[in-house]
């Protein structure tokens, strides 16, 4: 194969085939922090690749490059940032190229796939993996990659993989250009947010005939700060989702994102468990369209679930406007009136004096005590997702007595305190397959034997009141 010379390169979007042609001129810095992508992320990658394969192309992400010049290796060009994607594909690819009896009909992919093993040898030939982390991950991935290629990787994967999923490359000369637009790719706040990778995402899973509804479903994304969206999602959307699941959920960060991708209803899979949310999805559609709708002004809106399917693309946005509402209506209820309503619905006595004694007591503010508090919002949002107003006063008791227990028999609440509580007894997993209130209201709780907490004897004093202390 002939040399690819540095001169030819530009920066652009590049397809994978292109990157990994010219891996015998890129290196990976010292400088450069060890691999860490885990099986995980590459099954996130493959998920992401083989969801987007009927379209014309995917881009995968950013590679910065900085040439340096000074350097007359032909070896001379190193990866700023995009190692840990990079890498990944080699492994990807590697495990294509290693697949026995890999029988290929396209000639020109046998021949693409030849040059890139060469490549590929060169490049890892040349790099010093001084890291036991970096081998540990490399070693795991690439096993996991073969077991995925083994599997359900078709010649039709391959080429879409090599010819169709993109990254963009930048190529700089000055290195400290090089950095500064790293920092500014990865440090600068909002661009890489969590919650703003999601919106890039999901605007690009517009189904074709609905870009011209593109603004208005945003709308009231775009009207919402970033703080306020990024509280949705880390305090209630991700926890909840996760404990739920029964699983740990501490830090919303872009390693979760994942939690918020979900199916694609255009796409040409059947499974059976995407015909509720299909059928849903369109008659609703239709329902809405209706010219009746011009007379009796109903509409109806999707039964989104907290702890569903995502779908992707509009219906993504329309959840995160619910759910925005739905949480400001049981969060937002700090007003000092005599008699507190959520969702309309005026609490019985207990309820009340609970309700207000929370939005009031001194100590409220602290860490741990707040902590708390988005506990107990977080349970009884997910209750009146699934039940509304159904016995809403004894469910709040209830959960009351749930998540303070947590305080009140604890000194110090920090917020690994909540999650290991929740997995110690999960409430979310209970409400997720309970099947009526009463699976709540009759679930039987201790009465605490200890009282730590400081600061707290309001919440004690109700303790009391409701037999639990």
């Amino acid at each position: 194969m002939a040399q690819h010379q540095v001169d030819q390169f530009k920066t652009g979007i590049w397809s994978v085939k292109e990157l990994l042609l010219i891996l015998d001129q890129l290196r990976i810095p010292d400088y450069q922090r060890p691999y860490k992508w885990t099986e995980k992320n590459l099954n996130v990658l493959v998920n992401d690749i083989q969801e987007h394969k009927d379209k014309s192309a995917y881009r995968l992400g950013t590679i910065v490059l900085h040439r340096d010049k000074n350097n007359t290796s032909l070896k001379n060009i190193n990866i700023v940032d995009g190692q840990q994607r990079t890498l990944t594909l080699i492994l990807l690819v590697w495990a294509v190229i290693q697949k026995q009896e890999l029988d290929l009909e396209r000639e020109d992919l046998k021949t693409v796939l030849n040059e890139i093993s060469n490549q590929i040898n060169v490049f890892m030939d040349v790099q010093e993996f001084n890291s036991d982390i970096s081998h540990y991950n490399i070693y795991q991935n690439f096993n996991a990659a073969k077991r995925i290629v083994s599997v359900n990787f078709s010649e039709q994967d391959i080429d879409f993989l090599l010819n169709n999923c993109q990254v963009a490359v930048f190529i700089l000369d000055d290195i400290s250009e090089a950095f500064q637009f790293f920092d500014s790719q990865n440090a600068r706040g909002r661009d890489l947010e969590p919650h703003d990778l999601l919106k890039a995402y999901h605007l690009r899973e517009f189904f074709a005939q609905e870009q011209h509804l593109k603004a208005q479903t945003v709308a009231h994304w775009e009207s919402l700060d970033s703080a306020h969206l990024a509280k949705l999602f880390s305090n209630y959307l991700f926890r909840i989702r996760l404990w739920s699941r029964g699983k740990s959920a501490r830090f919303f960060n872009k390693d979760h994102v994942h939690l918020f991708k979900g199916i694609h209803l255009g796409q040409s899979d059947h499974h059976p468990y995407l015909e509720p949310l299909r059928i849903a999805h369109y008659f609703i559609d239709d329902y809405n369209a209706q010219y009746q709708r011009q007379i009796d002004r109903q509409e109806m809106s999707f039964p989104f679930q907290l702890d569903q399917m995502i779908i992707n693309g509009r219906r993504f946005f329309e959840m995160v406007e619910h759910y925005e509402k739905q949480i400001s209506k049981v969060v937002d209820h700090q007003e000092q009136s005599e008699k507190v309503y959520i969702f309309g619905a005026a609490l019985q006595d207990r309820a009340n004096r609970i309700i207000k004694i929370l939005n009031s007591y001194d100590a409220r503010n602290r860490d741990g005590d707040r902590y708390v508090r988005t506990l107990f919002d977080s349970a009884l949002i997910f209750y009146i997702d699934k039940f509304a107003i159904d016995r809403l006063s004894e469910a709040i008791e209830k959960i009351f007595i749930w998540a303070y227990r947590c305080r009140i028999s604890q000194y110090s609440v920090q917020l690994a305190t909540i999650d290991n509580y929740v997995l110690e007894k999960n409430i979310f997993s209970l409400l997720k397959y309970a099947q009526s209130p009463s699976e709540l209201i009759g679930w039987s709780l201790p009465i605490v034997d200890k009282q730590e907490g400081t600061k707290v004897e309001p919440l004690i004093t109700l303790f009391k009141e409701l037999n639990y202390l």
